[in-house]
């Protein structure tokens, strides 16, 4: 937390914290709650145990990205904040550290829990390097900063070339296609929020600082949760997750059956399949006749139940290389 000195009197006074404003840290535990609406659905999508495609369905899709901004809105008003007396290295540094290593950690865990899709950039990344480069956007005019939080939103629509493609540029978002990640919020365009954010504080704060609100605190059980949620928002994002996909497992063994149709199969099929620019239609054809092929060995029932011993996985591998190496299926599918 930000800390000032005064310098008043001849003898050392005791550091006085800066007061937060409550309605910052419960901005921030209502965009936590949003996330967590996300995630648990997209959990429970990828467990099978509803029948939600999140990352395409488009409403899943602008909820996510609405999330996003939201976070990394918060972002710049929170550096603004923690700078209104100057830069505090040292509790800067803490911070940047901290969230920095917290991204390192879920890129080392998706990478083993999910390696076709592992987060390499997410939400993280981008908090821990836009705390670096908006620092001097934090004393520039406002109009500049609006005008750079423009100029970021517009690039990705206004740069197309082979060299961003390369895999080490991946993470500057200007790349032609997006490559498979389970979250992924490049650089460009999502620091524009973050300069939004700022310009947003610095337009408004100052006014917010002489009212009522400024002096606000949340009474009610639930508002004190959220807000607690809020001010501890790192640690909260790096359990959510474990708690939500251990709670799942638990009941996908104990109490909850999961789906007979091949529907969720197919669309899992299909995403990857369409990854390896292959066209939609093949790829309806090529997953149809996995499914069918399975069936007819009788070991669909052990695929949804996870059940397969290694005998039937290499059938099943087997059956796979058939449908998509067979000309036969890469016929539009009926």
């Amino acid at each position: 937390m930000k800390t000032d000195m005064s310098t008043a009197d001849l003898n050392p006074t005791p550091t006085i914290a800066r007061p937060r404003f409550a309605f910052i840290d419960l901005a921030r535990g209502i965009a936590l709650l949003a996330m967590f609406v996300f995630h648990f659905t997209y959990d429970l999508a990828y467990f099978e145990l509803i029948d939600v495609d999140t990352p395409i369905e488009p409403g899943w899709h602008w909820f996510a990205r609405s999330i996003a901004a939201s976070f990394l809105t918060l972002v710049g008003v929170s550096l603004v904040l923690a700078t209104r007396n100057g830069l505090n290295h040292h509790s800067y540094l803490k911070r940047l550290a901290m969230v920095a290593g917290a991204a390192a950690l879920v890129t080392v865990g998706t990478r083993f829990a999910m390696p076709d899709s592992f987060i390499f950039f997410g939400i993280l990344h981008q908090v821990a390097l836009a705390s670096v480069i908006a620092l001097p956007f934090l004393w520039l005019p406002i109009l500049a900063v609006a005008l750079a939080a423009l100029i970021v939103f517009a690039v990705p629509y206004l740069a197309a070339h082979p060299v961003l493609d390369q895999s080490w540029l991946l993470w500057l978002g200007l790349a032609r296609e997006v490559p498979a990640s389970a979250d992924f919020v490049p650089v460009f365009p999502w620091f524009g929020w973050v300069l939004a954010g700022i310009v947003l504080a610095r337009l408004v704060l100052p006014r917010l600082a002489q009212s009522r609100l400024a002096g606000w605190q949340p009474r009610a059980l639930p508002a004190r949760v959220v807000a607690w949620g809020g001010r501890n928002s790192l640690l909260v994002y790096l359990l959510h997750q474990p708690l939500f996909i251990g709670a799942l497992m638990l009941a996908t063994q104990f109490a909850i059956a999961r789906p007979s149709d091949e529907k969720p199969f197919m669309q899992s099929c299909e995403r990857s399949c369409m990854q390896g620019a292959h066209d939609a239609g093949a790829c309806r054809a090529r997953c149809g006749c996995t499914v069918d092929a399975i069936k007819h060995e009788d070991l669909w029932r052990k695929v949804l139940e996870n059940a397969l011993s290694p005998e039937d996985s290499n059938r099943v591998s087997a059956l796979v290389k058939a449908c998509f190496a067979d000309p036969a299926t890469r016929q539009s599918s009926p």
